[in-house]
Order: structure tokens, then sequence, then C-alpha cells
């Protein structure tokens, strides 16, 4: 027999879901990792992917690797609180999972593109949005060329569609500039930790910025 709930007990504490999107090569990857690694009370979505797995990477680690008809599966069986198409690839995040630890009260940080960001806001309207944005144009295409695992013809049109990606910053509710990565892995600790009302995404410092990265 169940007990009965205390009506003078406070509710468990629900946790707060992080989305951080940003166009390719602005260095994502690397400040989620720092981010988690300094405060590993966080909880991470891993994603569950349809792109070829690199040689640095584990299956349940960076991503689940799946098969374009196993995705499709997932998708019929609503499974996903978002997925999308990001170039020739499908991502999706399990929503199953993610709900449970915010139900346990986790954090969870979810590293997305813009376009799962819209359908996650939908879902969970409580969510807090962050961009990150490189500190140039130029910058961001010397990221993408020191990967040296793409062709120049993937390198430019991966430009092309950053550029795309980047007109999206309003969409969120957090900026974060990937200038010095030390400082930028500060920014989202702060973000994380309620503490980063100066840097909303309408502050007027970013202006010339969003100038040079759009024209």
């Amino acid at each position: 027999m169940n007990p009965t709930p205390d009506p003078n007990q406070p509710s468990p504490r629900r946790g707060q879901l992080f989305v951080i999107a940003a166009p390719s090569g602005a260095g994502k990857t690397s400040l989620v990792k720092a981010l988690l690694q300094r405060m590993p009370e966080l909880h991470v979505s891993v994603s569950h992917t349809t792109r070829n797995r690199r040689p640095t990477e584990e299956d349940g680690r960076e991503y689940y690797f799946v098969s374009v008809p196993e995705f499709q599966r997932l998708v019929e069986q609503g499974k996903f609180l978002e997925h999308a198409r990001v170039f020739d690839n499908y991502y999706g995040t399990g929503q199953q999972p993610v709900e449970a630890q915010l139900d346990n009260g986790y954090d969870v940080v979810l590293e997305i593109d813009w376009q799962g960001a819209q359908q996650v806001r939908k879902a969970l309207a409580e969510c807090k949005t962050i961009f990150i944005l490189p500190p140039s144009r130029r910058a961001l295409e010397e990221r993408l060329r020191k990967r040296a695992t793409d062709s120049n013809e993937v390198i430019e049109r991966r430009l092309r569609d950053a550029v795309g990606d980047m007109t999206h910053w309003r969409e969120f509710d957090y900026v974060v500039v990937n200038d010095d990565f030390e400082h930028a892995v500060g920014d989202l600790m702060r973000i994380v930790a309620g503490k980063g009302e100066d840097l909303r995404a309408g502050r007027s410092q970013l202006q010339s910025l969003l100038a040079e990265l759009l024209a």
C-alpha cells in the first residue's frame, strides 16, 4: 500500500532544461564539454543521429548512432522531443529520458541546432535557450578548416549554412560569444546559475558583431 503524500511537504523541485545551440564551427561541443566538467551536477541529454561515428566518439556517449530506418521508426512512434535534418543527417532527442531527469530534479543540458531548439521551446516552454556565436566570420571559417575532416566544398556549404543559422539568434534567451574560451565557459556557468541577465540576447553590445557575421 502506497503511503498518502503529506500535503505539508513541498513538491520535489523539477529540474531546469538548458538548450544550447550554435552554428557549425562556433565551438559549441567543446564549450558544453567544459561546462559539464565544471558543473558535474548537470546532466546531459544524449541525442540520436544517423551520421557516421567519428573515430573519437563512442555510441551512447556523444550520440546514439542509428540507421535512417531506425530513426524514422522512432519518429513514427513519437519518441522524440525534437528532431531535425541537419546537412545530410538526422538528429533527435528522446523525450522520455529528458522528462524523467527533469522530474527527478536534475538540471539537463541539451546540445542541438536552432531547428531543434524551436521544437523544444514549443514542447517545454519553461526551458532556457542559449545561442553561441563565433567572434568573427574569419574565426568561424578558420575553426571549420582546422577540423581537416571535410572537403573544401563541404566547408563552403557549412559557412553558408552557418550564416543562415545565425539569423535565428533572436529566438534565444541568451547569447554567448566564444571569443575567449574560458570566458565563454564562465558565461555559460553564470547562465546556468541564474546570474546571466547581462547575457540576454537583446543586449546592445551584440549589434556590431552581428552586423559583421550576417553581412
